[in-house]
Formats: structure tokens, sequence, C-alpha cells
């Protein structure tokens, strides 16, 4: 396959380049780390005003009408930032599990909200530890009102709504996506502490809280499986932009960092560490351009394409984030140095929409699948 973004796309990638440097330094996601406040108010403002929260929402709800490869040009550039906003998750799934399955009702209330940065949505569905399962679903829904405890919320603390799965029965099939407001009556939040404080994460306990049936009753876990492939393809862009700047971090302080006269870069120790660092996201940029292909054609292969991006791009970001630390030695290990706000986001990112061996078992299972169809 050969894949590339054309010279507009590559345009709007510069000009989120340039913003996001511009405002959001190491400094402001320092000052979310250390708890001035949950997320980057102003940054999520600005986003919305460059039209980049609502960059592929139909023009129809308030959006910009682009398509997934743009998306996935800003997916790259947050990661690159670090941005400490609720992107993901109000982006990457509340935003497309409403565009795929919403009613117009809940399109034409939440789509111009998430456009102009009014509104913050979240995709609740992890109850426990461990890998996602449909029967490890408890939350339910009777009568329309929704009970049940949803842990580990990305930017659940945050969010004005979320997509929650509940069953509707007590039937194997009755797996359903629920749209609730996490401002109305019977929803109660915590916070929980997680390795990168610059992504909110909650606890939400639901008792009797009334909900809207999003997509057909039953379909729950497909909308889900869906919305998680989707999304993996997005923050795969997100890690491979995140570990190209730790990968040039430590070239740089390689190239400027002098030992026994002479640039520690030249040693070859350090060089074997660059070198396998370079290799490794180079490597996940490639499944993640083939991810961005099947995501933006909805081409079959989508879903394989979806668990290889994932896999890749959380192994090279997690090499990149400890490998800089090792290249900036006991510097790299500090408070002060930037080191450790790679190193916590590519913890926190391999963990999201499920784990690095969930996905790895879902890759092995539908390439399985595909030799024997």
């Amino acid at each position: 396959m050969n894949f590339d973004f054309s010279d507009e796309q590559k345009q709007l990638r510069d000009e989120a380049r340039r913003f996001l440097d511009e405002n959001c330094t190491t400094k402001e996601v320092r000052a979310i780390l250390e708890g001035k406040d949950v997320y980057d108010r102003k940054l999520w403002k600005g986003l919305a005003d460059l039209g980049l929260l609502g960059i592929a929402i139909p023009e129809e709800f308030g959006g910009a009408g682009a398509g997934r490869l743009e998306l996935c040009i800003v997916a790259e550039e947050i990661g690159r930032a670090l941005a400490p906003v609720p992107y993901s998750s109000t982006v990457y799934l509340a935003s497309e599990i409403l565009l795929r399955a919403g009613t117009d009702a809940q399109k034409k209330e939440w789509l111009p909200k998430i456009a102009k940065g009014e509104a913050i949505g979240a995709l609740a569905f992890v109850e426990g530890p461990g890998n996602p399962t449909p029967g490890g679903m408890k939350a339910s829904v009777s009568g329309g009102k929704l009970s049940g405890r949803k842990t580990l919320v990305a930017d659940g603390g945050v969010a004005d709504f979320a997509i929650v799965a509940a069953r509707a029965g007590s039937g194997e099939n009755t797996l359903s996506l629920y749209l609730v407001d996490l401002k109305g009556a019977g929803v109660t939040r915590a916070n929980v502490e997680t390795v990168d404080p610059t992504r909110n994460h909650a606890e939400i306990t639901f008792a009797n809280a009334p909900a809207a049936l999003v997509g057909n009753e039953g379909e729950g876990w497909t909308l889900l499986t869906q919305a998680l492939d989707r999304a993996a393809v997005l923050v795969a862009f997100e890690q491979i932009g995140g570990a190209d700047r730790a990968l040039y971090m430590a070239r740089d302080y390689a190239l400027d960092r002098m030992a026994f006269g002479r640039q520690i870069g030249s040693f070859q120790a350090i060089k074997h560490i660059l070198a396998d660092m370079y290799v490794s996201a180079t490597l996940a940029r490639s499944n993640a351009y083939y991810g961005a292909w099947a995501l933006s054609t909805d081409a079959g292969e989508l879903a394989e394409a979806a668990a290889n991006a994932r896999v890749s791009a959380t192994q090279a970001f997690q090499l990149c984030a400890k490998q800089n630390n090792q290249v900036h030695g006991g510097m790299g290990f500090t408070w002060e140095a930037d080191c450790h706000l790679f190193y916590r986001r590519s913890n926190l990112l391999a963990l999201t929409l499920g784990s690095l061996s969930w996905w790895e078992d879902a890759l092995i299972e539908r390439m399985r699948k595909r030799n024997a169809a």
C-alpha cells in the first residue's frame, strides 16, 4: 500500500503544531500535573476556536466536515504536545459513537456543543480489573433508568455526558449503549488517581439515572468494539506523536551532553538506544498509516489494522519514553526534567481502550480469521 497525507493535510498538521507549540508547552502540562486545574480550559477553548474539536463533525452539526485522515493528523499533534485536555474521550469516542449510532435528537443536542468546546464526552464501559468482556458488564437499565458502577472512566470527572455500556435485561444479548447526562440526577463521581494526572479519570456510580438508548437494543458490544477499533487508530497517532518527540528529546540531549570530552551521542551504547527508538517509532508510524487508510475508507481490514496500529504504537511510545529517561541519565529521573511527562503519558495510553495484551490477543484472533477465510 502506497499511502501518504496530501499537501493540504500536511498544512493542517503545521497549523495544529504551531498552535500547540505556542499554547501547550511543558509549563502548561506541568500546571495540570501539579493540580492547578483538572484540564487546560484555555487550550480546550483554543482548540474549539480553531475548529479542531469538530473537525470530523459534519457541518450540519456545527463541525468542519473534514474526514478521518484530518482527525488522525490532529491526534498526532495532540500526542506530541502531551495536551492535557479531554480530546480522545470526547472526539474519538463519544462524538464518533453519536455520529454512527445516535438519534437525530442526540446528535443535534450534543455534537454542536462538542464542536464549540461547550461539552465534554466520555465512554464508560470498564467495571473492574482486567480487560472488558460482555459478560463482565453488570450495569443495567430498567424503565429508562440506569444503575451500576463504572471504574476508570477517562475524563469521567469533567465530562458533561457519557455513553454507558449497560444491560437492558438478564439475557446474554442485552448489552446496549445509553447516553447519560452526568450533571443530571442519580450520578455520583469520584476522581481516581493515575500515573498521569494530566488526563482525568473517575469512578462513576449510577443510581436510577435517566438513560437514553444509543443505537439498537442488544447491539452494545458490537457498537463498543467498533468504537474501540476506530479510536485505537487515533490513539495510535497520539502515541507516535509522543514517541517521536521523546526520540528527538533524547537525540538532542545526546548531541549536547559532553562526557570525557565527547558528545555522549558518539558512544556506541547511546547510538544503539537511539537506533532502537527510531526503528520502533518508524514501524509504529507505518502501522498507524495503514490504520488511517482503513479508517478513512471503512475498509474490511479496519479491525486488524486497528489492532496492529494499537500494538505497535503502544510498544513504540513506551520504549521511546523509557529510553529517553535512560539517555538523560540521572537527570532524566528528576522532577525538573521533562522526561517523566512522556513516561507518564506512555503508560497511561498503554491502558487506554484496553491493555496491550488484550489488543495483542485481538490481533492474533483477527489474523487467524482472515487466514481461515
